[in-house]
């Protein structure tokens, strides 16, 4: 668990908007997530099965299609890591995602590109008022609400597995 955030432990708050807030669900810590991009669906594991389902994730300004290009605006696709978290984010806390990998840096180099980098699982914007940003927003993140990434952060370990698949 991450140090230096009084969040109640294992608590994951879904859906919260401005209008309506869902009952907690209690989550263990988490082994790997699984990214939908098309359904806009994360779905988080513990002891090798699903143990809850995030949906209505924000993605990319481009959602479809893998990350080639630093500014393409596309979430990535394919096998990383999530390796630190930012308790002091622009965003209500944001957990790094380990993009580019050596294949996504290989793939952009040999069109003399950048892959680009920075990729993160945050909530909204520190500067929105309340609720939700609507719609795909992001450069390339992957954007949940504020009480979803407090849960996130509290139960997602630095080294977790993560998945985004189309």
């Amino acid at each position: 668990m991450r140090r230096g955030l009084k969040l109640v432990p294992l608590l994951l708050l879904l859906g919260v908007t401005a209008a309506r807030a869902e009952a907690p669900l209690a989550v263990p810590q988490i082994e790997a997530i699984r990214v939908h991009k098309a359904a806009r669906t994360m779905d988080l594991y513990a002891d090798g099965r699903v143990v809850q389902v995030i949906r209505g994730l924000q993605l990319g300004d481009q959602p479809i299609g893998p990350k080639r290009f630093e500014g393409d605006e596309r979430t990535p696709e394919g096998r990383y890591v999530i390796d630190w978290g930012n308790p002091h984010s622009a965003y209500h806390l944001s957990l790094h995602i380990s993009y580019p990998n050596a294949a996504d840096t290989a793939y952009a180099r040999s069109r003399g590109r950048s892959a680009g980098g920075m990729i993160m699982i945050h909530g909204q914007p520190n500067a929105w008022p309340a609720g939700r940003v609507p719609g795909d927003w992001t450069d390339g993140c992957i954007a949940v609400s504020n009480a979803q990434i407090e849960a996130l952060y509290d139960a997602v370990p630095d080294g977790t597995p993560i998945e985004i698949l189309p």
